[in-house]
C-alpha cells in the first residue's frame, strides 16, 4: 500500500506497510521491550507471544532454547508479521543468528542494542552484566561489548533468584532490595561505572537498581535501545505503518490465558486483555 502526500506542490508516494510486528520471550517479561514499542511507535500494530507454557528460559541449555526461539519464530511469521524481535534475553543469546537465517523477515534481538549503549556509556572502561544463567554462559555480551570496544573489560552476574521474586507477590521487598544487593556486590568491587540489565524483567525494579548501585552507574536496559532499533530498522526497509492511526494489540500465550493477563499488566503498565492460547510444536501443557 502507499500513502500519497503533497508537499511544494509535488506528489510524494511513501510505501506503507501494515503488517504487525511480531514480539515474543519466555514468558511476560518481554512486555517491558512492547510498553517501549508501544510508546515510540504508537501507530504500528504488534502480535505478542509469550511461551509462559515453557517458561523460565533462563536455567534451560542453548540448545534448547534455540530450538523453542525457531518455533515460535516460525509462528509469529505464519501469523504475517513483518518484523519479529526476541524480547527475550536469553532467546537472543542462544538463537538469534539461526533465526535471522530462518526467518523471512527481519529480526531484532535485544542484546545488540544493550551492548551497544553500554560500550558508549561507560567512561573507566568496564563495564558489568546481571543476567540469567544462560545468557551469561553464552558469552554473547563479551562478544559484542568487545566488537565496539575490544578494550572494555565485563563483568557478568549470574541471577537466578531476580526473576521469581520479580514475578512473586512482593517484587519491590526487603527479600528482593537483598537480592540485588547480592548480585551488585561483585560488580561494585570490580568498580564498573555502567551495568547492562540484562533481562527483560529487570526494568520493573529499577529504582531498587539505581538506589543500590548509585547515581553513578549508569544503567542500560533492554526496551529503550531495542524500541530504537526497531523504529531505525522499520525506517530504513520502508515497511512503517501510516501514522496516523492508533495501533493495536494481539496477546497469544502458550500457557493460561488468565494467568497472563494478570502477571502480564504488571510489566506492560497498561491493560491485557482478550488473551489467545496457542499450542506450538514441542509445547508442553504449563503446569498447575
Amino acid at each position: 500500500m502507499c500513502e500519497r502526500a503533497v508537499r511544494g506542490g509535488a506528489r510524494i508516494i511513501r510505501a506503507m506497510d501494515g503488517r504487525p510486528i511480531g514480539v515474543f520471550d519466555s514468558g511476560v517479561g518481554g512486555l517491558t521491550v512492547l510498553h517501549e514499542l508501544l510508546v515510540t511507535l504508537p501507530h504500528e500494530d504488534a502480535v505478542y507471544l509469550g511461551d509462559n507454557a515453557r517458561l523460565p528460559y533462563g536455567p534451560r541449555p542453548l540448545g534448547e532454547v534455540r530450538r523453542f526461539a525457531l518455533e515460535v519464530g516460525r509462528h509469529l511469521e505464519a501469523e504475517g508479521v513483518k518484523l519479529v524481535v526476541v524480547a527475550c534475553n536469553t532467546a537472543t543469546a542462544a538463537g538469534l543468528p539461526d533465526l535471522q537465517r530462518a526467518l523471512g523477515v527481519p529480526v531484532v534481538g535485544v542484546l545488540h542494542p544493550e551492548a551497544h549503549a553500554a560500550a558508549l556509556a561507560t567512561r573507566n572502561r568496564r563495564v558489568g552484566l546481571l543476567a540469567t544463567e544462560a545468557t551469561v554462559a553464552s558469552r554473547r555480551y563479551e562478544e559484542l561489548v568487545h566488537a565496539h570496544d575490544a578494550g572494555v573489560q565485563v563483568v557478568a552476574v549470574p541471577c537466578p533468584r531476580l526473576v521469581p521474586l520479580i514475578e512473586g507477590p512482593d517484587p519491590f521487598g526487603e527479600e528482593t532490595t537483598q537480592a540485588v544487593r547480592e548480585v551488585a556486590s561483585p560488580l561494585k568491587d570490580a568498580g564498573v561505572d555502567t551495568v547492562i540489565l540484562g533481562c527483560t524483567h529487570y526494568p520493573i525494579i529499577r529504582p531498587i537498581f539505581q538506589r543500590v548501585f548509585g547515581r553513578a552507574v549508569t544503567l542500560v536496559f533492554s526496551a529503550d535501545e531495542t524500541a530504537r532499533e526497531v523504529s531505525e530498522t522499520l525506517a530504513r526497509k520502508r515497511i512503517e505503518n501510516v501514522e496516523d492511526r492508533e495501533g493495536r494489540v494481539r496477546f497469544l500465550t502458550t500457557g493460561e490465558p488468565t494467568d497472563f493477563a494478570e502477571m502480564g499488566k504488571r510489566f506492560l503498565q497498561l491493560p491485557v486483555r482478550d488473551v489467545e492460547r496457542v499450542t506450538l510444536a514441542g509445547a508442553a501443557p504449563q503446569a498447575a
